[in-house]
């Protein structure tokens, strides 16, 4: 009777104990679900404030380890994303590029070297400085550059015209040489690159940095500042700048020879990755859509990179965009928070998280996010911006205190406060995230 007395206790306790355990994982999951609910409420509460009641925003936060969405605000809505493209045009190198950058097509006749580009933006870029394409066809006595592969507009659909003589704003190109900018610098006196412009820079303080249908340039004596302007493109001066600098005679054709073309490589692609996305350079983000058309076949053109990688890659997303350019200089962009954070998803499933967190800006060490998204020096972010007049967008990475790593996409569109009071609210909503869960 004693013992099984004992049994039914010790029975008993095993059941109590069990049921202390279950009822003790309700209650964690349930704080865990109250949390999840106080947050999302202090969020709308954010989102819905009487300083954001006039203009258009949208966020989606994805949890890519439960696949589950955080919280979600207007993310099947489309919105100009900036900036922002160029994540979308990372995605597609990372696609279509090998990991060094084609930079030339050529084909050796006798002793004459037959090549096309392929918009490799790295040759004698004032940032890169490679020299790969020249000290090849320094080896050929004769060169000949076929030019008409290049089938692209040389500013993109919605771009701003009167942006033709500003650092950001260069001509796309088939060659590019020099980054298709010129550069004037004043050290005691004035310093041009590439040198065949020295005589057209005249040296006086004007409205503008340059002519708007020539390459004439105007550079303040007394500035100190180094000037960037593009300078415009045809197939003349691309002859003349490549024939200074092999020092030699360059002939144009008019058709490549019917041969197999081989394929000349530069600079690692991930380098050109990280360059784009940390200064958001818009000239290496339109040149690497050329890129990508010249992997799919002879013809440079965008909008055949964009659409192979719609048709093959993005034929999934439940908000198809309206995609125009590779930078997002256009208006004529439109992806929705939803669109964002699938492409960024995809990338995270698919590169090693090293890797892809490389390419990105981190929180408060770079212009755009500087004091912002890190914690005593310690980064929680690796995002990219998209800024223009009256849009603000951020995309990418947030760690949380956790230890999580949470997807999203924050895009504010037509407001006509600042900059800087518009990312305070969003340091604001993503400090909540960060801490609470």
């Amino acid at each position: 009777m004693n013992v099984q007395f004992q049994i039914h206790l010790t029975d008993k306790k095993r059941i109590l104990g069990r049921l202390f355990m279950v009822y003790a994982t309700m209650s964690l999951l349930g704080c865990k679900t109250l949390n999840n609910s106080k947050l999302n409420k202090s969020i709308d509460q954010q989102i819905s404030s009487q300083t954001t009641n006039n203009y258009f925003q949208g966020l989606l936060v994805y949890d890519p380890v439960k696949k589950d969405t955080l919280y979600n605000h207007n993310s099947q809505k489309y919105f100009t994303p900036a900036s922002n493209t160029k994540i979308i045009t990372l995605y597609s190198s990372l696609k279509t590029l090998p990991e060094k950058i084609p930079a030339l097509k050529y084909i050796v006749r006798n002793d004459t070297l037959y090549m096309e580009g392929t918009g490799d933006p790295t040759l004698l870029h004032p940032y890169f400085g490679d020299s790969t394409a020249v000290k090849f066809a320094q080896n050929y006595n004769n060169v000949s550059l076929y030019l008409n592969n290049f089938k692209e507009s040389r500013y993109g659909p919605g771009w701003a015209w009167e942006d033709y003589d500003l650092y950001f704003s260069p001509e796309r190109s088939g060659i590019p040489l020099y980054g298709n900018i010129v550069t004037i610098s004043n050290d005691g006196n004035i310093a041009v690159t590439p040198e065949h412009f020295k005589n057209q820079v005249v040296p006086i303080n004007y409205t503008v940095n340059r002519e708007l249908y020539s390459n004439t340039f105007y550079f303040d004596p007394q500035k100190k500042d180094t000037l960037e302007s593009p300078f415009m493109i045809d197939s003349t001066l691309t002859k003349t700048l490549l024939e200074e600098v092999l020092i030699k005679k360059v002939n144009i054709v008019q058709k490549m020879p019917n041969e197999e073309k081989q394929v000349l490589y530069s600079v690692s692609s991930d380098s050109l990755y990280k360059r784009m996305m940390a200064v958001s350079d818009n000239f290496l983000a339109e040149q690497l859509l050329i890129l990508s058309s010249s992997t799919l076949s002879d013809t440079l053109n965008s909008a055949k990179a964009r659409k192979h990688i719609l048709e093959n890659y993005l034929q999934e997303l439940e908000q198809p965009p309206r995609w125009v350019d590779g930078s997002g200089l256009s208006r004529y962009n439109l992806f929705t928070p939803g669109t964002m954070v699938y492409v960024l998803n995809k990338m995270y499933q698919e590169i090693p998280r090293e890797r892809l967190f490389n390419f990105f800006p981190v929180g408060g060490n770079i212009e755009t996010l500087k004091n912002r998204f890190n914690e005593d020096g310690r980064p929680f972010m690796y995002a990219k911006t998209g800024s223009l007049g009256n849009n603000f967008c951020l995309s990418g990475y947030l760690i949380t205190r956790s230890g999580k790593t949470l997807i999203f996409s924050f895009m504010n569109n037509h407001f006509t406060k600042t900059n800087a009071e518009v990312k305070e609210q969003m340091q604001t909503i993503f400090e909540m995230i960060r801490d609470n869960y």
